[in-house]
């Protein structure tokens, strides 16, 4: 007798659903696709109970044809691809025919559709149909799903709380609602709306909806493009980080999709400027040729494979790099929500007072009124203004009280009058007198020291506020961008040592090593292979200095080891970060003034001076304003009733 049969539609289906519906979230996850891919404008999701009792997705969308209801929930029947070679080239976000299939064999589906013309309802559960009938012909679908895995109860042992399964479900939202931020997207749960966008095509304002307004001050736009990928969204500043990546959206045409390289490509572009542990609000829009992507890879679409990634990474390190770098990121000490600007150093601009100028040039009445046409002049002039000039008995004076005034033929004197005479500024002045070079834009104050806290803090001033640097980390980044310049420029410069330092690896961390041997070599640690699994090194870089150059040597290995993809870019980097720690000023180490004074003006000269390179802040700022908050010297007017 035969061992081996097939299984039945009904089973297989279930099976499939294995993959596709782990849980309520990946069901919303597909349902809430195919609406997107139907032209939908509106989709709202209705939950009750996390998913367990009931979900419901509603879409204007195009809907679907009566002939084409049953055979939308067989196993692989779909309306997105038509031969092979469409799957190297798909455009939409579902294409495998699986969703509504595996849906429909775990739960009660009903369906409500209609394209414009008639609709249909139909009722299915558990594969089975148990009833098809004409409908309402409201253009869009309904589809509603209840008792999710009531007939496979193993399944519902793995689902967690309810609060865990609703928290998936609002993520994906949050995520298929940033990349199509042209829909409109309500999620209901319980009768409690918990999410809600406009569907405006403004990226910044979903933004805003799903991460809260105050988040937008502390988030700036890329764009960037190459031959291949085109590039844009939104990066929050190194200020504005969070302990998880969850806060990362990546999408590639349209499609929420989770890729390492790419996130690993976002924090590199970051540098030095995050702390450890601590991960960016991103929400990336990447958009490329679909030859260039393999999204037939898994069946929930989320893993997809790129062609040319190594260049797309590239792109986007570059880039988040560039918006990055030109920022002022001197943290606000007071911990308000502010918009980050850049620091301006001003020199003051002398003018002689006695030079003031009695006639000024005046923008032109004639386009005043045609711009202005609406423009109440009786609400815009202050009472008190209009007093004076009602009592002023200036010979030959205009007095403009209502819109009517400005054709006046005084008024129209006036101007012509005036028109000819040569332009001048204010006090005098001419344009060519002005330095506009004196007004300069810096990334870092003009401090001026004043003292030192507990051996670890330095306090600084500059004109616009006060100044706390953090002695250890100003060094570390000091340090750290000499010792780039230093590893990065590899030269014959070697210490020989007296006794040969002799490592011993197993054979599995020998192996990776010898493979390596060359990203070593780049940073001038001329390693040897020294028996079978052992390494010799008898010289080192001029650059390691002290008596620790073993334990520096082994810590660079084990790095190798550990990341066996590591680049000679990033090995440099990790290198020169270790040895700014160890070279950097401690805590509790009392400087002299002019030790002070010259840390500080190093710092001002390195690329970055405001993080360390593990990314924490070297400096604060307390600005003038908000020391006479502290201090009450700003306070608001009483005002009298």
């Amino acid at each position: 007798m035969s061992k081996i049969h097939e299984l039945t539609p009904v089973l297989a289906d279930q099976i499939a659903a294995g993959e596709v519906v782990e849980r309520p979230a990946s069901v919303i996850k597909e349902l809430v696709e195919n609406s997107i891919d139907a032209k939908s404008t509106q989709i709202d999701i209705n939950v009750k109970d996390a998913g367990l009792k009931s979900m419901q997705v509603v879409d204007d969308g195009i809907g679907i044809e009566n002939d084409d209801i049953k055979l939308a929930f067989k196993r692989h029947a779909t309306s997105k691809i038509n031969n092979p070679q469409d799957l190297f080239k798909v455009h939409s976000l579902g294409f495998r025919g699986e969703a509504l299939p595996s849906i429909a064999s775990v739960s009660d589906v009903q369906l409500k559709t209609s394209t414009g013309d008639e609709g249909t309802k139909l009722h299915i559960r558990g594969s089975k149909i148990e009833s098809i009938m004409p409908s309402e012909s409201r253009r869009g679908t309904s589809i509603k799903v209840s008792d999710l895995f009531y007939n496979t109860p193993a399944r519902l042992k793995y689902m967690k709380s309810l609060q865990t399964e609703l928290s998936k479900i609002t993520d994906i939202v949050d995520r298929l609602a940033i990349g199509h931020p042209n829909i409109a997207f309500s999620l209901v749960h319980n009768n409690r709306e918990l999410i809600r966008t406009s569907g405006r095509n403004s990226l910044q304002q979903v933004i805003g909806d799903i991460y809260g307004a105050r988040n937008l001050k502390r988030i700036i736009k890329i764009n960037n493009q190459d031959d291949d990928f085109k590039i844009n969204g939104y990066i929050s500043l190194p200020e504005l980080t969070r302990a998880f990546r969850n806060y990362v959206t990546i999408i590639l045409n349209g499609r929420y999709v989770k890729n390492y390289n790419i996130f690993k490509a976002l924090t590199d572009g970051y540098g030095s400027k995050l702390m450890v542990g601590r991960y960016p609000i991103v929400t990336l829009n990447i958009n490329l040729d679909p030859t260039l992507v393999d999204v037939n890879v898994h069946p929930t679409k989320q893993t997809v494979r790129i062609s040319k990634e190594e260049q797309l990474c590239n792109l986007i390190s570059k880039t988040v790099y560039d918006a990055i770098f030109p920022q002022n990121l001197i943290p606000d000490a007071m911990n308000r929500d502010r918009a980050v600007k850049p620091h301006y150093e001003t020199s003051q601009i002398q003018m002689d007072l006695n030079k003031a100028s009695t006639h000024h040039p005046i923008s032109s009445l004639e386009n005043f009124k045609d711009n202005n046409k609406d423009y109440d002049l009786d609400n815009a002039i202050d009472e008190s203004v209009k007093s004076d000039v009602e009592a002023s008995n200036v010979e030959n004076s205009i007095i403009i009280k209502n819109k009517a005034d400005l054709s006046s033929s005084s008024v129209i004197n006036f101007k012509e009058k005036y028109d000819n005479e040569s332009e001048t500024l204010p006090f005098g002045e001419t344009k060519s007198e002005l330095n506009y070079d004196d007004v300069k834009v810096t990334r870092f104050p003009n401090l001026r020291y004043i003292g030192q806290l507990h051996g670890t803090y330095l306090i600084a001033e500059s004109d616009n506020g006060m100044y706390i640097l953090d002695q250890h980390a100003a060094q570390e980044r000091i340090n750290y961008e000499k010792f780039r310049t230093e590893i990065g420029d590899v030269s014959d410069d070697q210490q020989n040592l007296l006794v040969p330092i002799v490592l011993d690896y197993p054979a599995s961390d020998a192996i990776i090593i010898k493979q390596k041997i060359d990203v070593l070599h780049s940073v001038g640690i001329n390693i040897e292979v020294f028996g079978k699994n052992s390494f010799v090194v008898k010289q080192h870089p001029t650059w390691i200095k002290g008596s620790d150059e073993e334990e520096t040597i082994r810590s660079m290995i084990d790095w190798v080891i550990e990341n066996k993809k590591i680049s000679v870019a990033s090995f440099r980097a990790k290198t020169a970060i270790m040895m700014s720690c160890k070279r950097a000023i401690k805590a509790n180490h009392h400087l002299d003034r002019k030790q002070a004074i010259n840390l500080i003006d190093n710092l001002s000269k390195v690329q970055n001076p405001f993080n360390c390179p593990h990314g924490r802040p070297v400096l604060v700022s307390f600005s003038n304003a908000d020391m006479e908050r502290m201090f009450k010297r700003i306070q608001d007017p009483h005002k009298s009733e």
